[in-house]
């Protein structure tokens, strides 16, 4: 009997739960939700490991949001026949992950840099501590978390509540609007419809965000309520020695391998743009990287075909946008710059 009672209530604890995770995905598939994957250390770690591929067959990108908007993988793909292996981290500086190739003697292939300055140029530990996070978390990365990524990928192709940065329980109490209060900081939130991501890590805009101009003015005031924290001002000096030199000493190991290693600064537009050309002068930043390093560059004011985007937020290419971005770069790597491809293309 009191199995019986048992047996009923699981049941019905199964029955409650099957019919409200129902609810819910149909609910958010009503409001136009779609699919997004868990961005963290599992799928950044199963990208990780794809940078073996043979220099001729696969491109690595690394950098912060910006590679991860700007460049259309399916476009590259398409023209190119050349795997993309996307490494990027929001709101992070690309040398841990430089230096980590750099010391890994079996990486010997093509990498292309994305230079956001004030994330580059930087020695902040809020800069640096997610990606050795992540790079951590590939080192010691169990037989057991590989098989979790092959799961959840099958899981979250297909439900749309799992979506854990805006879904979760923690996610969900982020999203309560407490203020902030002495030795208390509550970082401000971007609208889910700024950033969705693929399984291969790209981030893109919704159409909704491309289309609604408050949810933009929403993300621009989240860039302005950060510029307005207290902050260390631009490298120079001998710090600003210091970052070229690392850059350059890791950039010198894989290129002593026969890789490849080119930095592209990547569009922003509007105020963003303003302050970035103030707080870094070119000439002082982009060029010293070039010249220090020895390694050509692509920036985007040089060519007219792509110095004209205007970012909804000032600082990331809408998906329309980026696949014009990402067409023009296969060109300019294989015009200017000498890359070959699997699939050579005229890009017309």
């Amino acid at each position: 009997m009191q199995r019986s009672s048992l047996l009923k209530a699981g049941l019905l604890v199964l029955i409650v739960t099957v019919l409200s995770m129902t609810g819910w995905e149909i609910y958010l598939r009503s409001h136009s939700v779609g699919v997004s994957y868990d961005d963290g250390g599992s799928l950044w770690s199963d990208k990780r490991a794809q940078v073996y591929e043979p220099a001729d067959k696969a491109t690595v990108f690394i950098g912060s949001s910006r590679n991860k908007y700007d460049l259309d993988i399916a476009t590259w793909q398409a023209l190119t026949g050349d795997h993309v292996i996307q490494l990027a981290i929001e709101g992070a500086s690309p040398l841990p992950v430089l230096d980590d190739l750099a010391n890994d003697k079996n990486f010997k292939g093509k990498l292309v840099v994305d230079v956001t300055e004030g994330l580059f140029f930087s020695t902040a530990g809020d800069n640096l501590s997610e990606p050795n996070t992540r790079i951590d978390y590939y080192k010691k990365l169990t037989p057991a978390q590989r098989f979790s990524l092959g799961v959840d990928r099958v899981l979250e192709s297909q439900l749309v509540f799992l979506d854990k940065s805006n879904f979760s329980l923690n996610a969900m109490l982020d999203k309560l609007l407490i203020p902030n209060r002495p030795g208390v900081f509550t970082p401000r939130l971007f609208p889910m419809e700024f950033g969705r991501v693929t399984f291969e890590r790209q981030d893109f805009m919704t159409k909704r965000f491309v289309a609604d101009t408050n949810l933009q003015n929403e993300v621009k005031s989240i860039w302005y309520f950060y510029s307005q924290l207290p902050s260390d001002p631009p490298a120079s000096g001998s710090k600003l020695d210091s970052i070229l030199n690392s850059v350059k000493n890791d950039v010198d190991k894989i290129k002593t391998r026969g890789g490849q290693v080119l930095f592209v600064r990547t569009p922003s537009s509007g105020t963003y743009l303003q302050a970035e050309i103030k707080g870094f002068p070119r000439e002082q930043y982009w060029e010293r990287l070039l010249s220090t390093t020895n390694c050509p560059g692509i920036h985007f004011a040089d060519y007219p075909a792509i110095d004209h985007f205007q970012c909804p937020e000032f600082s990331h290419l809408k998906p329309a946008d980026a696949i014009v971005f990402t067409k023009n770069l296969v060109e300019i790597l294989q015009k200017e710059k000498g890359w070959s491809f699997p699939h050579q293309t005229a890009n017309k």
